[in-house]
């Protein structure tokens, strides 16, 4: 996920020297050269997942791949049904007992990670000129904030590790919008600077985290299915998130802008934080799995 953030850092650089001297519309052109350079060389190097070779029944090619990368050898797990009925009984297996409180919570989380992300990447330039900072300076917080993104990532991931992944993204949720709130301050433009770094080391990977909490909630075979979910309904609030400050910009209203994603990280926090309470009510509202009736034996 680091390099999203290099890339978001590219961008930026290409924005400030390309756009000024050739104009916008090349900075898009330029932006189509990473594709004709990463679709070859993934589709020459990248190796298929070993949970896909195994379902092709290439067993040697699944343990091969998984041996190289270090990664646990997959195991056969229950496939769902093709087609239509095969892809509801999944959506269905998102709602049994054990995950059908989490499974709502997880995607409140994705939305509110990702109407931060994409909102304040559309929109943290136009919000900080609107505060009064020069045009160079406001694109160039869209840079410090994805270097903040690739310095919390890696902390975040080492976090979690230790912590897990559900308490990190929701206290890096609550630090997210604590520099949200901060932004709407006039501070100094070397204290800004340091704001906006910090706030990006906490924004993006509160998102991830989200997926790597979904990890713990579903089994084997619901995983993929509810990591898709998550990811789908987040991208609900991929689109909110630009167009809610797109509206509030048009009324005039953009100092609401920083207060939004305050709200939404909050939201954020409060929804995955709320996550392995959903897992305890669902497993005690499960029915109970009988106990083995053990056999007598030498009764006459």
């Amino acid at each position: 996920m680091t390099s999203y953030h290099f890339g978001g850092m590219a961008a930026t650089g290409l924005g400030l020297t390309l756009a000024p001297a050739a104009g916008w519309r090349w900075v898009f052109w330029a932006g189509v050269l990473p594709a004709l350079v990463a679709v070859p060389l993934l589709l020459k190097l990248l190796p298929e997942s070993p949970g896909v070779l195994l379902a092709h029944g290439e067993r040697d090619k699944a343990d091969a791949v998984a041996d190289r990368y270090g990664l646990p050898r997959p195991t056969e797990v229950a496939a769902p049904a093709a087609g239509a009925a095969g892809r509801l009984a999944a959506i269905r297996a998102l709602f049994r007992p054990e995950s059908r409180w989490a499974t709502p919570l997880l995607w409140l989380a994705s939305f509110s990670g990702l109407l931060l992300v994409y909102g304040v990447s559309t929109w943290l330039p136009q919000l900080m000129r609107a505060s009064g900072y020069g045009l160079n300076s406001s694109i160039s917080f869209l840079m410090v904030i994805n270097a903040g993104g690739i310095v919390g990532l890696l902390i975040a991931g080492r976090a979690a590790d230790r912590f897990g992944a559900v308490r990190v993204s929701a206290i890096w949720f609550v630090l997210t919008a604590a520099g949200a709130l901060l932004l709407k301050s006039q501070l100094p433009l070397g204290v800004t600077y340091a704001v906006v770094a910090v706030t990006g080391v906490f924004l993006f990977s509160a998102q991830v985290m989200v997926y790597a909490a979904t990890n713990t909630v579903y089994r084997d075979n619901e995983r993929a299915a509810g990591l898709g979910w998550v990811t789908g309904i987040g991208r609900t609030g991929a689109v909110v998130g630009p167009w809610l400050l797109g509206v509030l910009a048009t009324n005039g209203n953009q100092s609401w802008g920083f207060t939004t994603f305050a709200l939404a990280g909050l939201v954020g926090a409060v929804a995955i934080i709320l996550v392995p309470l959903a897992q305890r009510i669902g497993r005690s509202d499960a029915p109970a799995t009988p106990a083995p009736v053990a056999a007598t034996a030498g009764l006459s």
